[in-house]
């Protein structure tokens, strides 16, 4: 090999090694995040050892149930491993009832396939993950001039139609967040639920509320049937959205 293409190759897997770590290193950038990591990072990772996990996650998985007023977290090191929980966070407080969000105003928490689109190291709720609500299945069936927008898991424990959480553990969801898209996770999947389908008083409840709305009865099903698949197979089922804006599962 000659030296001119072993130089390329060695500038190319440095540039490679620098962009690995740009994105860790651009959110400690800020003061705060700084702090956050100097302070909760060791715990986490002591965290991870203790639950034979390894440090940091590649892949990560957010599920929250809404009813249930929960948020679990799990994470992989590799596409073919199988997901496992690390921690299920209290959700603070829920705006709104069962049923995906369909107009800016409503306060309605999201259902649905969503991933984190935004890092905000300077939320006015201490900080914060946006979600990218409206997805395309939401422009389609929302309001079509005011489907809302700006939701996201944040701390300060108050909500106006987010998923509130701690300080503490929104510093800790920003610390693995930001590790798993350092390492190439562009899309970290966030899955609302409106309930844990396991869970016999919170379908009760559901069941209650769709007796006479097919609609959301409908919508539902295929929530549920998302739910199934992921406690059976502790991977992430296929969804797409057809030209109705329904979520199909394959």
């Amino acid at each position: 090999m000659n030296r001119a293409i072993i130089t390329f190759l060695l500038i190319f897997l440095g540039y490679s090694l620098n962009a690995q770590n740009s994105f860790v290193d651009y959110q400690k950038s800020f003061g705060k995040v700084a702090d956050v990591f100097s302070r909760r990072e060791d715990t986490l990772k002591k965290q991870f050892a203790a639950q034979k996990l390894s440090w940091p996650a590649k892949f990560m998985y957010i599920r929250t149930f809404k009813y249930d007023s929960e948020l679990e977290v799990w994470v992989k090191s590799s596409l073919k491993d199988t997901f496992q929980l690390f921690k299920t966070y209290k959700v603070c407080a829920v705006a709104g009832t069962m049923g995906p969000k369909r107009i800016q105003g409503d306060y309605q928490v999201p259902e649905g396939f969503y991933y984190i689109n935004i890092f905000n190291p300077n939320s006015s709720y201490h900080l914060s993950l946006g979600l990218n609500y409206p997805n395309s299945s939401d422009l389609i069936l929302a309001d079509s001039s005011q489907p809302g927008g700006d939701i996201y898991i944040h701390g300060s424990c108050v909500t106006e139609g987010c998923i509130p959480i701690t300080n503490p553990q929104i510093e800790d969801l920003y610390i693995l967040t930001t590790h798993a898209r350092n390492n190439g996770q562009d899309f970290i999947p966030v899955h609302i639920y409106p309930i844990r389908f396991n869970n016999i008083k919170s379908v009760i409840y559901l069941d209650k509320l769709m007796v006479n709305d097919t609609e959301l009865k409908s919508f539902e099903k295929t929530m549920k049937q998302a739910y199934d698949y992921f406690n059976n197979n502790k991977q992430l089922p296929i969804v797409s959205i057809n030209k109705k804006g329904e979520y199909v599962l394959y």
